[in-house]
């Protein structure tokens, strides 16, 4: 919809809606210098596609989406890739119950300091290739309710991932990856298996 729109700097979208709509992927892809997004009166009970929602949104540098409900979305891949101006992101109300594809999904979101992802549910998720590659802020990361029974790509997916202290990656099911260095190249933490 707004897919490309790199000069766009201000968007009013209060009055859209989206009670019906199933996939707003790449709605936002590459709006650039788009600083500030007020998605409050966005319905999104019947959305499942967030692909590329607001891949490259490179402006932005909070987002407030404790409105979404994420209850039917399957692919949350690139999310928020390219977000490299995002200082803020609360995705406390997400419900990941239902996604398949998560990779890329904080890509290169290099302004980001704190990410909250302990209440995501990852039992039915195949893709978490490359997740929080470039997110070189990043300290901690709380990985408890991860399940990995279902991955089938884990590459690169804690790359560049600089100021990682600790990481607890013991409930991964990482078995079947003969390689594992892919999965967290470039990444400094102290890793417990």
């Amino acid at each position: 919809m707004f897919s490309g729109c790199q000069s766009l700097k201000e968007l009013n979208i209060f009055c859209l809606k989206t009670k019906i709509v199933t996939d707003i992927q790449s709605m936002f892809y590459r709006c650039s210098s788009l600083k500030e997004l007020n998605l409050s009166n966005f319905n999104t009970d019947k959305i499942e596609n967030m692909n590329n929602l607001f891949f490259g949104c490179s402006s932005l540098k909070e987002l407030n989406l404790s409105n979404f409900d994420t209850n039917n979305v399957k692919n949350m891949s690139y999310m928020f890739s390219g977000c490299s101006s995002l200082e803020e992101l609360d995705l406390s109300n997400f419900n990941t119950n239902n996604v398949i594809d998560m990779s890329f999904m904080f890509d290169g979101c290099s302004s980001l300091k704190n990410l909250n992802v302990s209440n995501f549910k990852t039992n039915f998720v195949m893709y978490m290739n490359g997740m929080f590659h470039g997110c070189r802020p990043l300290k901690e990361l709380n990985l408890s309710n991860f399940n990995t029974d279902c991955v089938i790509d884990m590459s690169f997916m804690f790359d560049g991932c600089v100021s990682l202290k600790d990481l607890n990656v013991s409930h991964f099911n990482i078995t079947k990856y003969s390689d594992k260095k892919d999965i967290f190249r470039c990444c400094t933490a102290k890793l417990k298996f």
